[in-house]
């Protein structure tokens, strides 16, 4: 059974935010880490919470390095183009989302930033190391 093009429009939507929600978690959490270490919040210390972000910054860094291109850009390109969409309009909301995930440079710009804040992430791990109860 075929979606109708308004359904994979959706979904196209959808991962993209769920693409916003990854990197808010990348970043954002690095910025909750090094403020729970300088206000000395315990929870910025628990173990899950830590290696998800490693992994996480890891993922984006493996992927750069290799040029492989993000799953999440992948699958919302392939439901856009199910969906009949050429491009990205359509709706205040996913122009601006839209706006905050993608911008345009040349790949060892990004390939750059990524590893440097990995480094970032690394250092505070062994800085700030996270405990296993707290």
């Amino acid at each position: 059974m075929a979606l109708e093009a308004n359904t994979w429009a959706w979904l196209a939507d959808l991962t993209l935010v769920l693409h916003a929600a990854f990197i808010l978690f990348v970043v954002g959490g690095q910025v909750l880490i090094m403020a729970g270490w300088a206000l000395g919040w315990g929870w910025s210390r628990r173990r899950l919470f830590r290696w998800l972000h490693l992994l996480a910054i890891g993922f984006v860094v493996l992927e750069a390095w290799f040029g492989v291109i993000c799953p999440l850009t992948t699958l919302e390109s392939e439901f856009r183009h199910l969906a009949g969409i050429a491009g990205y309009e359509n709706g205040f909301i996913r122009h601006w989302v839209q706006r905050l995930v993608y911008y345009s440079a040349p790949g060892w710009v990004f390939t750059a930033i990524y590893t440097v804040f990995a480094g970032l992430v690394v250092a505070t791990w062994f800085l700030y190391p996270p405990r296993r109860k707290l």
